[in-house]
C-alpha cells in the first residue's frame, strides 16, 4: 500500500514548470522566496494602509531608476568604469508566440460560452456561470483587488510547499471533500439543472 501511494505521488516541483519560478514557491531558494513574501507584503501596506497611490508610486520609481542609471552611465564614462550591467531588453519571438498562444485558448474558451449563452441558449451553462459569477462578487465584497492578490501571494507561497510535504494526507482528506461536493451536485443537479432547458430555443420550437 505505501509504495503505491508514493508511486502516485505528484511532483509538485514538475507541477510548477520545475523552473526558478517553481523553487520560489517551494521554498528552495528561500532567499528569493522571502524577497517576494517582504516585498509583497510592504507594498499591501504601502498601498493598503499607508494610503500610497499605485501611479504615483510607479512612476516615482521608474524615475528614480532612470536617473540613477543615467548618472551611473555617465559616470561610468568619465571614471573609464564598466558600464551598469542591464541585459538586453528585448522579448523573444517564442516567448510572445507561446504568450499569444495560451492568450488565444482563454479568449476562445470564454467566446465559446458567450455562443452557448447568447446564440444556443444553454439554460444551464449561463446557470453555472451565474453563480460563479455570484461566487466571485460575493468574496470580492470582503476585499478590494490589492488585498485579493496579495493573499493570493500569500496563498502562492504557503499552499505548493505544503502540498509537497503532507501530498498524501492532504489527497486523502481532498478525496473526502471531492465525494461531498460531487454528492451535492448531484442533488442540485437532479432537483435543479435536469429540469432546465438545455435551450432556450428548443423550449420555444416545442411550444409553438
Amino acid at each position: 500500500m505505501v509504495e503505491s501511494h508514493t508511486s502516485r505521488r505528484i511532483s509538485v516541483h514538475e507541477a510548477l514548470g520545475a523552473g526558478s519560478v517553481a523553487d520560489i514557491l517551494l521554498w528552495r531558494k528561500w532567499c528569493a522566496s522571502l524577497l517576494v513574501l517582504i516585498s509583497a507584503s510592504s507594498l499591501w501596506f504601502l498601498f493598503e494602509r499607508g494610503g500610497y497611490n499605485v501611479l504615483t508610486f510607479a512612476a516615482n520609481v521608474i524615475l528614480l531608476l532612470v536617473v540613477i542609471l543615467f548618472f551611473w552611465a555617465k559616470s561610468a564614462n568619465l571614471l573609464n568604469r564598466p558600464l551598469p550591467p542591464i541585459p538586453d531588453m528585448e522579448i523573444s519571438e517564442e516567448l510572445v508566440e507561446k504568450a499569444a498562444d495560451e492568450i488565444r485558448g482563454w479568449i476562445n474558451h470564454v467566446l465559446f460560452i458567450a455562443h452557448e449563452i447568447s446564440v444556443g441558449g444553454n439554460v444551464r451553462v449561463l446557470f453555472q456561470v451565474a453563480m460563479i459569477l455570484w461566487w466571485v462578487s460575493y468574496i470580492g465584497s470582503f476585499c478590494n483587488f490589492l488585498t485579493f492578490v496579495y493573499i493570493g501571494v500569500l496563498l502562492s507561497l504557503s499552499i505548493p510547499v505544503l502540498y509537497d510535504n503532507y501530498q498524501d494526507e492532504i489527497d486523502a482528506k481532498l478525496r473526502i471533500v471531492h465525494k461531498i461536493i460531487q454528492a451535492q451536485y448531484r442533488k442540485v443537479d437532479e432537483s435543479v439543472l435536469s429540469k432546465l432547458p438545455s435551450s432556450v430555443y428548443s423550449s420555444k420550437q416545442k411550444i409553438h
